[in-house]
Parts: structure tokens; sequence; C-alpha cells
């Protein structure tokens, strides 16, 4: 089962506890109210993901959302972390300059999955702008195939985010799971960014690597890493390295075009940002783990 780790309440209770101390009595009880619907959002969360029957996931999931809007509307919500709603993930880009919330849905059929999400963006004035996204997957035959907005995403429960720069301009490259189906799971590279209205925009030509049987073929405005539903293979980012870290992959039937045979060989490849792309760098033992950076390409630092 897929679960994301939560926070620790004492820590929540504490901060509680300096607001209603120190804090005007407006930003007290608005603090005080989120801490109440999250606990309300506790079960309808829970069950999203754990309850038997479609109907009543469908519901928990129809209870959770409108809660979870409801509960965003109150004004500095940003701030608040939701951390005991552990079956929803839930990422603040490094800059904080918005968050986003992920989950799935498992559909009546138990095989496939619909993922849920919406970002929200701080604003000055502590009011709500949330961006909710579609999950555009089931209506396309190539989802790696061009830029998407909120509209049309190709749906992930992201676990990661990573925060890049080139030429004055943001990305956050995002790292998603999807359940996918009964013999194989996918796990995604994504990378956002902001156009000048503020409106999200993900995919992109950022991807260099030699097209293989495993990888997405080029061009690919996102990269899919599909394998063996049990397998488990590793795609993250790897601070020490600076790099996000895949499994090779091999397939148990000798066919890397059966998505569902593939499983990690034990060796590991990568991407590297470099000038705007993430370079692929197929094999990581042979790379210096501290390379030096141009500062306009360091993670994090949106110079």
């Amino acid at each position: 089962m897929f679960v994301w780790k939560s926070g620790k309440d004492m820590m929540k209770q504490f901060l509680l506890a300096i607001l209603l101390c120190c804090g005007g009595a407006a930003t007290a009880q608005q603090a005080v109210s989120l801490a109440a619907m999250e606990e309300a959002l506790k079960k309808p969360a829970y069950d999203i993901l754990n309850a038997e029957e479609f109907p009543d996931r469908f519901r928990a999931d129809s209870l959770f959302t409108r809660g979870l809007v409801r509960a965003l509307r109150t004004p500095y919500s940003f701030s608040y972390h939701f951390d005991s709603l552990t079956t929803i993930s839930q990422l603040y880009a490094p800059d904080s300059s918005f968050r986003i919330f992920t989950w799935q849905l498992q559909m009546e059929d138990l095989s496939h999955y619909r993922q849920k999400g919406a970002i929200q963006m701080r604003t000055k004035d502590g009011s709500l702008k949330l961006i909710p996204l579609y999950d555009y997957s089931r209506y396309t035959e190539n989802p790696v195939d061009s830029v998407r907005d909120n509209q049309h995403w190709i749906g992930a429960v992201y676990y990661n985010i990573i925060q890049t720069a080139y030429n004055n301009r943001k990305y956050y490259t995002l790292l998603g799971y999807d359940a996918n189906d009964a013999r194989s799971a996918k796990k995604w590279m994504e990378v956002l960014t902001f156009d000048d209205a503020g409106n999200p925009q993900f995919g992109g030509r950022y991807f260099n690597y030699r097209n293989d049987s495993i990888k997405p073929y080029q061009p690919a405005y996102r990269f899919c890493f599909e394998f063996k539903k049990e397998a488990n293979a590793k795609l993250n980012y790897d601070p020490e390295l600076d790099m996000i870290i895949l499994a090779h992959l091999v397939s148990e039937e000798g066919d890397t075009r059966k998505k569902y045979t593939l499983v990690p060989y034990g060796t590991y490849e990568g991407f590297r940002w470099q000038s705007g792309k993430w370079v692929h760098v197929p094999n990581i033992n042979e790379v210096d783990p501290r390379p030096s950076v141009n500062p306009d390409q360091r993670r994090g630092r949106g110079n």
C-alpha cells in the first residue's frame, strides 16, 4: 500500500499553543478551526484508499474534496500542514511558492486508478488560489506527447519535488507514482512551470536521452518509468549526487516491450540537470558525486 508518513502531532499541538498564547485572536481561531477540519478529514481521507467497496471510496473522495476546499478557504491556510492525512500526498515547493496535494482512487474494476489533485498557490493576502488537477490519462493514447494544462493532467501521486533554474526561470520537477493496473505500476518525472499569468504547465522538452525499448520514445514531454507491479523500482532524487537516480530494468521474459515483466537489475542510471534539461547518465558509478555546478542551475536556488 502506498502511504505517506505524517509529521509529529506533538509539534502541531505545540505550534497551536504558541498561536493561542502569543498570536492574535483571529489567527489563533483560524488555527483551531483548521485543526478541527483536519480531524474531520481523517476518515474520508483514509477511506479513499482503504474502503472495500467502490461506492464507499467514491463517496469518501467526494467528502474529502469538499472538506479540503472548505478548509483551504480559511485565510492563510497555506501555512497549515495537514500532517495527519497520511493517505494524501502534500508537497511544498522548495521556495514555498505553492504546494500540491495528490491522491489516488481505485476504480470499480479494482485494476485501474484515477489520480486527483490540486495546487494551492501562496498569496500575499492569505486568500485562496486553488488550481484543480483533472486526470486525463484514460483519454489519451500517448501521455508523453505534449505540454498539458491542469485540465489535461497526466495523473500521479507525487512523492518528491526538485526545484531547478535556468536563464532566470524556475522549474519544478515532480516525481510521482501511479498504481496503474493489476500488472504494472508507473513512476513519472514531470517538469512543472508557470506561465506569465500564473497558470501551471506540465511537461516540455526537458529530457535528453537516447531512445531504447524501455524509455518513452523521443520526443517525450514527460518521463514514464513502467515496471512490474511488485518490483518497486527506484526513481528518486539523490541530494549527494545532485541527480535523479533510477534503477536499470530488465525483462523477466527477455521482452522489454512487456512493461509488466520489467524488474530492477541491481545497477542504476540517472538524470542530471544541465542547461535547462535533465541529461541522461547511463551509469552513475562513473559519475563524480560532487560536480561543479553553475549557480544558475543549482537545485532550489531559483536564480
